[in-house]
């Protein structure tokens, strides 16, 4: 099953969660039936600004394409490529991003199918295949699309999306770290996908290792202090999004550019790389005395 373009509305919307939480039928949840269209888009409410920015088929046809490209692959492969692409489609600022009511919309009126077809569990004797409803209306780190767009957000280097490639690979980077407040500090969150990139940290096990001795010690450690970031650029972020009129649709081979809003400073996510390494190499790690002598050399 598939939503046909044609039968969408022309602009997204805002769906509440109580609206949203109702019409999440069984059948919904196993994939077997749609979501009332008709019914969810009356019980929507309309944005108040205008513009081609909140157009539902350039979405649409992104969501269309994510499935169709990796149809015959491990769907979690759709996070990377889909994250960056959604982040520079759906061009929000970080108020509007945290609006629950704005991905219901998307979720159960725009593209239903593709949470079904992304996060369908196999089941079991018990209990057949299904979809838990926090990927429909749930927080940021849960819902099917919010997730990788606050991924997007929040490992973006400025403009460049290649960390958050790298971030969205890992599927305990989107399962936990993307959960924690300290990412929103943008040398830690660059950091993190250091690490991953020189392969320091590799395994779920270890990524998960990590989040929990970060988020530890940032109860602590002043993490702004330590590696000061003044932030992104508001305005060159508010110039990005009000072009959107005039950007081509995102393309689906290369990465696409993120906003000029500034690269994260150098000095501090090397700062930042070498304090994760320190909180890494003390951090406990299930299964981390066998992975070390296997990779000893013989005689070491």
């Amino acid at each position: 099953m598939s939503r046909h373009i044609e039968d969408l509305p022309e602009q997204l919307g805002r769906l509440g969660d109580g609206m949203a939480a109702k019409n999440l039928s069984r059948g919904v949840l196993a994939g077997q039936e749609f979501p009332p269209l008709v019914a969810l888009v009356r019980s929507s409410n309309s944005l108040e600004e205008a513009g081609s920015r909140w157009k539902v088929r350039p979405l649409r046809e992104l969501v269309d394409d994510a499935m169709r490209l990796h149809a015959e692959s491990d769907r979690t492969r759709a996070d990377a490529w889909l994250a960056p692409r959604l982040h520079s489609t759906l061009r929000l600022t970080r108020a509007e991003a945290a609006d629950s009511a704005l991905w219901n919309f998307v979720a159960l009126v725009v593209a239903p199918d593709y949470v079904v077809w992304r996060h369908l569990s196999k089941g079991s004797e018990e209990k057949g295949p299904s979809v838990t409803a926090d990927r429909f209306c749930g927080p940021h780190y849960k819902h099917a699309f919010a997730r990788l767009w606050w991924a997007a957000e929040l490992f973006r280097d400025g403009s460049d999306y290649r960390p958050v490639v790298t971030a969205c690979r890992n599927q305990d980077i989107l399962n936990t770290v993307l959960r924690l407040d300290v990412v929103d500090h943008r040398p830690t969150a660059r950091a993190v996908t250091r690490l991953l990139e020189e392969r320091t940290v590799r395994t779920g096990r270890e990524v998960n290792a990590l989040a929990t001795a970060v988020n530890t010690a940032g109860s602590t450690l002043m993490y702004d202090v330590l590696a000061p970031d003044e932030g992104p650029d508001a305005e060159a972020l508010r110039h990005w999004i009000d072009e959107c009129d005039l950007a081509p649709p995102v393309p689906r081979e290369a990465l696409p550019d993120g906003p000029e809003d500034g690269e994260v400073p150098h000095g501090a996510v090397d700062r930042m790389v070498k304090q994760l390494e320190t909180l890494f190499a003390e951090a406990p790690v299930r299964g981390r005395e066998h992975l070390d002598a296997a990779e000893a050399p013989h005689g070491g």
